[in-house]
């Protein structure tokens, strides 16, 4: 059952002199590898693919200034369109942007577009540049006056 061992054998040799007649067999002891195998491999150049144009995915988006009380601050609402999760209607859904305004020239109501910077603050990641206002319906009646070339009935003299 028992496999016969010569206790008088391993009871001989104390128990470190048995690690100690192990050697080890790897190049890497006491320094006998060069270095060369030991350092990093040789930086390649960097490919860079010239026909993909850059990703520039959520730089920019433009809402409405809702708050502009804070100093070099406008708090700006973003509206998109996502569709609903379980209906799949799309439906509008409200963000709130800190934006940096550093010449405090926006109001509320203005139409901004934010713009993504460095982190101004813990909150602050965009610039506020200013857009043109979106006036429909001013400029469709100033294009139906100026087509027309007729003065309106208001317009004429009795």
């Amino acid at each position: 059952m028992f496999a016969t061992l010569n206790p008088s054998s391993v009871l001989q040799i104390p128990p470190l002199q048995r690690f100690k007649k192990l050697s080890l067999s790897t190049s890497f002891l006491h320094g006998s590898t060069p270095l060369s195998f030991l350092s990093k491999p040789a930086p390649s150049p960097p490919q860079t693919l010239n026909f993909l144009p850059s990703i520039r995915a959520m730089k920019s988006l433009q809402g409405r200034v809702v708050c502009a009380t804070n100093d070099k601050t406008v708090a700006v609402e973003v509206v998109r369109l996502a569709p609903h999760p379980k209906y799949k209607r799309r439906i509008r859904i409200k963000k709130k942007y800190q934006a940096h305004d550093p010449d405090n020239q926006f109001k509320v109501g203005d139409f901004v577009e934010l713009e993504k910077c460095r982190p101004i603050s813990k909150m602050k990641t965009f610039l506020a540049i200013p857009v043109p206002a979106r006036n429909s319906k001013q400029k469709v009646a100033e294009a139906a006056a100026g087509d027309l070339g007729i003065p309106l009935e208001s317009q004429q003299q009795v």
